[in-house]
């Protein structure tokens, strides 16, 4: 095991990547020999990008890490860690509210495949508070979002609400 690739997967819906998923993926890869970014599909959301759009973003802001993939997946994250041969998932943390959902979800994970750890990760405290749901809604309403997401996002996010009338 010693000279194992050491693969890790972060998977989320990245609607859209933010400078604190960012932050997290960057640690990560120095952790890991390999982070895989995978941009998922949550059935409880509804995603304002599609899922080409957001692995387009997420590999616009992750090019200068050279041991980070994107990649896509529908289903269990779990089988695709299996598939994959990860040894752990990464969870972004931003506060303690997030723990216990997060928290369920790894000993689910666990049980389903016990091989694969889950590792949590705050990101930097200046992010604590961002999330894509607050970015899309200041999106929403015309403000500037380049801040919390890279350039490129955040011109993605102005296209996407150039029309809309408040």
């Amino acid at each position: 095991m010693l000279n194992e690739e050491k693969i890790a997967v972060y998977p989320g819906s990245f609607d859209p990547i933010t400078k604190g998923h960012i932050d997290v993926i960057e640690r990560a890869s120095f952790i890991f020999n390999k982070v895989i970014v995978l941009v998922g599909v949550n059935s409880k959301k509804t995603n304002l990008f599609t899922e080409d759009e957001r692995c387009n973003m997420a590999t616009q802001a992750l090019k200068h890490l050279h041991n980070v993939e994107v990649s896509k997946h529908q289903g269990l994250i779990v089988e695709y860690c299996r598939q994959y041969k990860a040894i752990a998932m990464i969870r972004g943390i931003r506060a303690v509210s997030d723990f216990e959902y997060e928290f369920q979800i790894a000993l689910m994970n666990r049980k389903l495949e016990p091989e694969v750890h889950t590792v949590f990760m705050m990101p930097h405290e200046k992010y604590t508070y961002l999330n894509s749901t607050i970015v899309r809604e200041l999106a929403r309403y015309q403000k500037d979002t380049s801040d919390f997401v890279p350039e490129y996002v955040s011109a993605m996010l102005a296209e996407k609400f150039k029309d809309n009338s408040l």
